[in-house]
């Protein structure tokens, strides 16, 4: 079943956050994902807000999974982590 990669962000620092941003791109895309929200609009209803929130499909939990942990993607990483304060979730759509 397909999947929903769900992140919420607080950038902190900008400059290294966009190094982040150009490499994670790429990584996503290579594992089949697309985005499908990008810190776009929003209205929080309930719990810590959060200034960016994106979302991407994937074809399954586990090809979502397997991105995170993927060399290309783990390099990305490397420039978010003490450049933001993040949450990220993947959940299985039911369609």
């Amino acid at each position: 079943m397909p999947a929903l990669w769900i992140a919420h962000v607080t950038v902190t620092d900008e400059e290294a956050y966009g190094k982040y941003a150009k490499l994670a791109g790429p990584a996503i895309a290579k594992a089949g994902g697309e985005f499908i929200a990008r810190g776009g609009r929003f209205v929080q209803l309930e719990g810590k807000e959060r200034p960016r929130n994106v979302v991407a499909t994937f074809p399954s939990v586990e090809a979502a999974v397997e991105c995170y942990h993927s060399p290309e993607y783990q390099e990305a990483l490397s420039h978010a982590r003490g450049a933001s304060e993040r949450e990220l979730m993947v959940v299985e759509t039911s369609a």
